[in-house]
């Protein structure tokens, strides 16, 4: 299957409705996905990107039907990734000798994936290659989320290929950002940026101001995944400006796992406090044992105040503390406030450790942390209060 998007430029890429996890790395997308290919037509023709492995047979059927193969004159590789580069050995099996424009690390890349010596040219920021009335101009996008990422712009339609910048993994009948529903975009849109391109936001600031003193006019966004940006598609740009930079809404997120129930009740008391102290603010409260962990980074990327609770447990935290702590920790968020709390029947050590844990993961303590014996009472419940009231007003700031 395959969608005209205007004269030169055709759509030739597959929409996963069914994937519930994204391959190897169990980012959940419950919308499922799309692997975008473009296949451009001028004097010469271009194939920008391919999709993932399993469909590469599929693939290589379905462009047979829109193009003799033997017409691609040049072959685009934004990103080595397997997702974007997969069915690369079923299409040079068919036509091995074209060359395959790409970066020198995105070389590195596919030559280490693949173990094949195909026709590589390597391109830099600035390069040109000429289709006829229209040039590809390649940007370098190192760590977009990888070294070895590009952008590829077309003149004449002003079309960014973005790669997996401004993406969603998001499967829809439609094809364009004005077509689908607004809420579910921009959920999947930042959902994809709190997961993914988080731990990059000040290469992203930078490789967007790069592209803006180019002066190149844009009137589409091709992404990788999910939707193109038709309709004003500047607006995903700005929103990744105001992402990158220390992200913050009105909220306040508790995570917490329970074993007899003590810690949920910590956390519920807690939630009560900060709405006595703060009743505008949006309080969530994500169980971490049984709450999507992508959700989970998503709403702490959201908030100014983040409280992570759990009991005791073989001297420790339960794993799912552990877990949803180290995916923190290694997307280092910015300008949030934390705390922990817990439960404990005799040693107690699991508050410390999440303390520890919210300091590597770059946030500041507001307080030492809470720690109740086995389930609160009146004087828990108290202290509760008091925390919650504590984080309520620091969130008003």
């Amino acid at each position: 299957m395959s969608y005209r998007i205007n004269d030169a430029v055709e759509w030739v890429g597959k929409k996963d409705w069914d994937l519930r996890t994204f391959h190897g790395w169990e980012y959940s997308t419950h919308r499922g996905t799309s692997y975008n290919a473009y296949l451009v037509r001028d004097e010469k023709v271009a194939l920008i990107d391919t999709v993932w492995k399993p469909y590469a047979a599929e693939f290589v059927a379905n462009l047979k039907k829109v193009i003799d193969l033997d017409e691609i004159d040049y072959i685009i590789i934004n990103h080595g990734e397997e997702d974007h580069s997969g069915a690369l050995p079923e299409l040079m099996r068919e036509i091995p000798d074209k060359p395959i424009y790409c970066t020198k690390n995105c070389v590195k890349s596919l030559k280490g994936q693949y173990h094949q010596d195909w026709n590589f040219v390597e391109v830099k920021t600035g390069d040109r290659l000429s289709l006829g009335a229209r040039d590809l101009i390649f940007i370098e996008a190192r760590m977009l989320h990888w070294p070895d990422t590009m952008f590829t712009y077309m003149t004449r339609d002003n079309i960014l290929f973005s790669n997996d910048a401004f993406g969603q993994h998001y499967a829809s009948e439609f094809l364009y950002n004005d077509e689908v529903d607004q809420a579910e975009l921009y959920q999947e849109a930042l959902k994809y940026y709190a997961n993914i391109l988080t731990p990059f936001s000040r290469f992203v600031i930078s490789k967007i101001n790069e592209f803006a003193s180019l002066n190149l006019p844009l009137d589409m966004i091709c992404t990788s995944h999910g939707i193109i940006w038709r309709d004003k598609p500047m607006q995903i740009v700005e929103k990744y400006l105001e992402w990158a930079k220390d992200y913050q809404e009105d909220q306040i997120t508790l995570l917490y796992d329970t074993m007899w129930h003590g810690t949920k009740y910590v956390a519920d008391a807690i939630a009560a406090g900060i709405r006595q102290a703060n009743p505008k603010v949006t309080v969530k409260l994500l169980n971490t044992g049984s709450t999507d962990k992508n959700d989970i980074i998503t709403e702490v990327f959201k908030s100014k105040v983040v409280l992570v609770g759990s009991p005791t447990v073989n001297r420790t935290v339960l794993t799912s503390i552990a877990a949803i702590l180290d995916m923190m920790k290694g997307l280092e968020f910015k300008n949030k406030k934390a705390a922990a709390f817990g439960t404990y029947g005799w040693g107690g050590e699991g508050v410390k450790i999440i303390n520890e844990w919210l300091q590597a993961c770059g946030m500041e303590l507001f307080d030492e942390g809470l720690r109740i014996n086995w389930k609160p009472d009146e004087e828990g419940i108290s202290k509760c209060l008091e925390l919650g009231r504590k984080a309520g007003e620091l969130a008003k700031g």
